[in-house]
């Protein structure tokens, strides 16, 4: 069975924050094999890996995204059967107060501009990319690295027509899609696995 891994970068990445000891760094090559092990172990039977697609979005105004948008194209969009998309974030306006709706262009504490950027697109490239795999036939196991819950109506799609979707997520966190899911992953049980 063909199968394909499906990272929502920010999403993976801000949970693992949030509950990975401090100073914990994933080893990026060692996450894929550890996910086709667990989806293996799922299914029942040997898999046939055909590739880890990673989908980020960055900021190119700021000086962190502009490195995390090296390591992607230069360290991660390297390695074997690693595909990245990246999405730049685009600014908004301003925020408005509730209120009077007013918008405010400065911070009243430090006095610094007030924009906002808005992700446009990567969940919409996860999905598209999975229907697109799965119709021309590249795949038959996707796994789906996210709590996103707005993945579920691709999820119920895919199911529909005979492809298993395995989610890999954080438990509590994204239950809703893990259940819609064919299968679910706890990736806090690798943490040590995949620890560099």
């Amino acid at each position: 069975m063909k199968n394909r891994i499906f990272i929502d970068f920010w999403n993976f990445q801000l949970t693992l924050n949030e509950i990975a000891p401090e100073g914990y760094r994933i080893d990026w090559k060692k996450i894929s094999p550890w996910l086709v092990d667990q989806a293996e172990e799922s299914i029942g039977r040997p898999l046939q890996y055909e590739g880890t697609h990673v989908y980020m979005s960055y900021d190119p105004r700021k000086e962190k995204d502009r490195n995390l948008r090296n390591f992607a194209l230069n360290t991660l969009g390297r390695f074997p059967g690693v595909h990245v998309t990246l999405l730049e974030r685009k600014p908004k306006g301003p925020p408005k107060c509730p209120s009077c709706y007013e918008a405010i262009t400065e911070c009243p504490h430090c006095g610094e501009p007030m924009t906002r950027t808005i992700e446009k697109g990567v969940d919409t490239a996860i999905v598209t990319d999975l229907c697109k795999l799965a119709w021309e036939g590249a795949l038959e196991v996707a796994i789906l690295v996210s709590s996103d819950r707005d993945y579920i109506p691709a999820v119920e799609f895919l199911g529909a027509k005979g492809f298993r979707v395995i989610n890999a997520h954080f438990p509590p966190q994204g239950m809703h899609l893990a259940r819609t899911c064919w299968a679910a992953i706890d990736v806090k049980q690798g943490l040590d696995d995949f620890k560099r």
